[in-house]
C-alpha cells in the first residue's frame, strides 16, 4: 500500500481487504467508526470518509441507530472491481517485468505463497 496515497484510501484498502477475506460478509456489520480508527491509529473524521465512499457505491448500507453493513453482493462488486483494476492497470507492467527478465510461468508459481 502506498504512503503516497490519502489516509482514507489507504483506510478503503483495509475495510476492501476485510470484506474479500471474508472477515465481514454480505450483510455483516462493518466496526464502528471509532473502532477502527483506533484499530488503523486514524482520524474518525478520516474513517468515515472511508465509509462514505463506500455507502455511495453501494457497497455499504447504514441502519439509523444500529451502524453499517455490507451491502448484499458487495464482496463480488468489490472482487469484479478489483481484478478489473489489477489486470488493466497493474498487470500491465508486471507482465513486462516478467517478461524483461525471462522469469517462466513455473518459475513464477513455485514462487507464489499459499
Amino acid at each position: 500500500m502506498s504512503e503516497e496515497r490519502p489516509v482514507y484510501l489507504r483506510l478503503r484498502d483495509n475495510i476492501a481487504a476485510m470484506i474479500l477475506e471474508g472477515r465481514v460478509g454480505d450483510g455483516d456489520p462493518l466496526p464502528s467508526v471509532r473502532s477502527l480508527a483506533a484499530e488503523f491509529g486514524a482520524n474518525p473524521l478520516t474513517v468515515a470518509k472511508a465509509y462514505q465512499s463506500f455507502q455511495d457505491e453501494g457497497l455499504v448500507l447504514v441502519r439509523r441507530g444500529v451502524g453499517m453493513f455490507v451491502a448484499p453482493s458487495a464482496t463480488e462488486r468489490l472482487r469484479k472491481a478489483g481484478r478489473d483494476d489489477f489486470l488493466n492497470h497493474r498487470w500491465p507492467e508486471i507482465a513486462a517485468q516478467i517478461r524483461r527478465l525471462g522469469l517462466s510461468a513455473e518459475e513464477l508459481l513455485e514462487r507464489m505463497p499459499a
